[in-house]
C-alpha cells in the first residue's frame, strides 16, 4: 500500500467519524437519546459497522457527543459562580441551562447522567456539579434560595423543560426562558412576583 493510499484511507476514516459525531449529536439533539445507532449510520451515509469501528458502544459514541455540551455545562456554571452574587448567579446557571437545553434535548443528559464515560468526562461532570453545589450552599447562607432546595430541583426543571413543544426553535426557546422564570421564582426564599416574559402560544398538550 503505497503512502498516499494510506493517508487517503486515514482521511477519510477521519472525515466518518466527524460525520458521524456531527449526526449523532444532531440526531440526539433533536430526539433525545433513544435513536438508534443504525438511524444515525444511516444519516451519515455508512454501515452500522464503520459506527462501531469508530465507537465501539453506544455509550462511547454518547460520551464523544458530550464532550462539548459538558464543556458548555462547565462554563455555564463557572459564569454563575463569577457572577458576583450567588442568587445572581444561581439564576444565570439556571435560565441559561434551560435555554440550552431548549435547543438540544440531549443537553440535559450530559449534565445528569452516569452512562459508561470516559474518565476525564466523569471527573469534568464531576468538577462541575461540585461548583454548582457550593452555589446552591452559598445562596442557602444568604437567605435567597430556599433551604430545603436540593440539586435534583434543577434536574426535575430540565425534565420538564423538555415536554416543551413548539413550532418553532425560537418559540421553544421563548417558552423555556418564560418557563425558567417560573421555576426561579419557585426556588427563592422569599418569592419575588416579578412580571414574566409573554406568553407563547404552543399546541395543546396530547393526551
Amino acid at each position: 500500500m503505497t503512502t498516499e493510499v494510506r493517508a487517503r484511507l486515514r482521511s477519510d476514516a477521519r472525515d466518518n467519524r466527524e460525520r458521524i459525531v456531527a449526526v449523532a449529536r444532531a440526531a440526539f439533539a433533536d430526539g433525545g437519546l433513544d435513536v438508534p445507532v443504525r438511524e444515525i449510520a444511516r444519516r451519515a451515509e455508512v454501515g452500522p459497522a464503520t459506527v462501531y469501528r469508530h465507537f465501539a458502544t453506544k455509550e462511547a459514541l454518547l460520551a464523544e457527543v458530550f464532550a462539548a455540551q459538558m464543556a458548555s455545562c462547565a462554563e455555564i456554571v463557572r459564569r454563575g459562580r463569577a457572577a458576583g452574587d450567588p442568587w445572581r448567579g444561581l439564576s444565570l446557571v439556571v435560565e441559561e441551562l434551560m435555554a440550552v437545553h431548549a435547543l438540544d434535548k440531549g443537553f440535559a443528559r450530559a449534565f445528569t447522567s452516569r452512562m459508561s464515560e470516559p474518565a476525564e468526562l466523569a471527573a469534568e461532570r464531576d468538577r462541575t456539579l461540585a461548583a454548582l453545589r457550593e452555589l446552591v450552599r452559598q445562596a442557602k447562607e444568604a437567605g435567597a434560595l430556599r433551604a430545603d432546595f436540593v440539586l435534583e430541583d434543577i434536574n426535575l426543571a430540565l425534565l420538564a423543560n423538555e415536554g416543551i413543544r413548539a413550532d418553532t426553535p425560537e418559540m421553544r426557546l421563548a417558552a423555556s426562558r418564560r418557563f425558567a422564570a417560573l421555576m426561579l421564582q419557585s426556588f427563592q426564599a422569599r418569592p419575588v412576583a416579578a412580571p414574566l416574559l409573554p406568553a407563547v402560544r404552543l399546541p395543546p398538550a396530547q393526551g
